[in-house]
C-alpha cells in the first residue's frame, strides 16, 4: 500500500513540474516560414507587431550564417543600422536568444547593407501585457478543477514549440502508465 501511495506522490510532483515547464516562454521564429533574410520582402516592423512577446520567449534567428548573422545593438545603433559596437553577436544560422528583461531588445543583420535594406528588428516585451483571447478557448484536461492555457496566437502556428509540447505530454503520459 505505501508504494502505491509513493508512487502517486511522485506522479504528483512530476505533473507538478510539467506543468512549470509548459509554462515556459512561446518561441517565436523571426520571419515565421521566411527566416532571417534579405530576400522576399519580409517586413520585420510588421511581424513584430503582429506578436505579443513576454518574459521568457524564446525568439529564433533561422538563417544562411554564410550570408547573414544576427547583432543585438542599443536603439541609437538599431536607427543607426550600426553594427560597429553590437551588445551581442550570433552567427551559427540557428540561434535561440531567451528574453529576460521587459523593453525594446533591438538586432540588425551585420553585413554591410543588409540593416538598411529592411533586415532588422524590434521586439518589445511589455511589462503588463494584455493577452488577446484565443479563438480555441482553454483546452480540455484530464484534471479536475484545472485547465490547460489556449495557445497564444504567437506560438500556435510554430511546429517548434507544437512539438515540444507534445514531446512533454508524450512524457508525462508515458510516467503515468508506468505508475499506474
Amino acid at each position: 500500500m505505501g508504494s502505491i501511495l509513493e508512487n502517486k506522490g511522485v506522479v504528483i510532483l512530476f505533473f507538478i513540474f510539467s506543468l512549470f515547464e509548459l509554462s515556459a516562454g512561446a518561441v517565436h521564429k523571426v520571419g515565421d516560414s521566411a527566416g532571417w533574410t534579405t530576400v522576399g520582402n519580409v517586413d520585420y516592423r510588421q511581424w513584430a507587431a503582429a506578436k505579443t512577446f513576454q518574459l521568457g520567449d524564446i525568439i529564433v534567428f533561422e538563417y544562411n550564417p554564410q550570408s547573414h548573422n544576427v547583432m543585438q545593438v542599443t536603439h541609437a545603433e538599431y536607427k543607426a543600422c550600426n553594427a560597429s559596437s553590437p551588445i551581442s553577436t550570433h552567427t551559427t544560422g540557428n540561434d535561440s536568444i531567451t528574453i529576460n528583461t521587459h523593453g525594446h531588445h533591438f538586432f540588425v543583420c551585420g553585413v554591410p547593407g543588409h540593416c538598411q535594406a529592411g533586415q532588422k528588428v524590434d521586439i518589445n516585451v511589455l511589462r503588463s501585457p494584455s493577452p488577446a483571447p484565443s479563438p480555441l478557448g482553454p483546452l480540455p484536461s484530464p484534471v479536475p478543477g484545472f485547465t490547460l492555457p489556449a495557445p497564444s496566437p504567437s506560438n500556435a502556428a510554430s511546429p517548434f514549440a507544437v512539438n515540444m509540447l507534445f514531446r512533454k505530454l508524450s512524457w508525462l503520459l508515458l510516467l503515468l502508465s508506468v505508475c499506474v
